[in-house]
């Protein structure tokens, strides 16, 4: 004579093979990483939408996009290791919030030629001219000297175009012509938009300097603008005494 705990077991025992799969599938939390294929396991949601938006637009910045950016921190060595059969790696300036993809440091070092160091075939290397280089240049100095006042990452920096064109006509020729001059110097903002480190003037005319250009504009190419322009400077001027 059988009890109701026998019968219990008895029918837990008659379940099929494949009833038992579904429902070990079944109590498996929702989430988690699932496997596609054999052998193959697929990167969880969030890493995989992190990485597609670095490479996408190449930054991410805090304050535009702030959930983006959190994952990017909360999932940096998973983002890491998916970079990295590619030859590229995240960086992240968690005090000025932002992130961004750069070719691993190992690649750009290779060998001393400048042309082969950057054979990266995901990476089109894009060289500023000079004009551009100089406002650059003159755009992360007004940065440095906000942050050295308010603060690094405490709030925006801000420039009006009128205070950034008289520092720029320092370096490039006047032309004669304010709305030229006006002109140029807002072609050239347009055209730094593309790498992140300019907003588009507001109906103050006044452009915040974003946190990337921190990076983009490094001592080392400073440096070696400072280089290009004494040496211009030296060929349209002579010293007295020469030519």
């Amino acid at each position: 004579m059988t009890n109701v705990f026998d019968r219990r077991v008895s029918s837990s025992s008659d379940l099929a093979p494949e009833n038992e799969g579904a429902a070990a599938r079944s109590s498996e939390p929702p989430g988690d990483d699932s496997t596609e294929g054999e052998g193959v396991v697929r990167t969880r949601a969030e890493v995989r939408e992190t990485c597609q938006e670095l490479l996408r637009s190449g930054y991410v910045e805090e304050a535009r996009k702030p959930e983006v950016f959190r994952r990017a921190v909360v999932y940096r060595n998973e983002l890491a290791a998916a970079l990295e059969p590619l030859d590229l790696a995240i960086r992240l300036d968690t005090h000025r919030g932002v992130a961004f993809v750069a070719v691993a440091t190992e690649v750009s070092e290779r060998t001393d030629d400048e042309e082969a160091a950057w054979a990266h075939p995901l990476v089109r290397r894009q060289r500023l001219t000079l004009e551009q280089s100089l406002l650059v240049a003159l755009l992360r100095q007004a940065f440095m000297v906000h942050e050295q006042e308010v603060g690094v990452g405490q709030s925006e920096a801000k420039i009006a175009v009128d205070d950034l064109l008289p520092r720029l006509l320092t370096y490039l020729e006047d032309t004669g012509s304010d709305a030229k001059n006006q002109s140029r110097l807002l072609t050239l903002l347009d055209q730094l938009k593309a790498y992140g480190v300019v907003s588009e003037p507001d109906s103050k005319q006044e452009l915040t300097i974003r946190p990337m250009i921190a990076h983009l504009a490094n001592p080392e190419s400073l440096a070696a603008l400072l280089q290009l322009v004494r040496e211009q400077a030296a060929t349209v001027d002579p010293p007295e005494g020469e030519g």
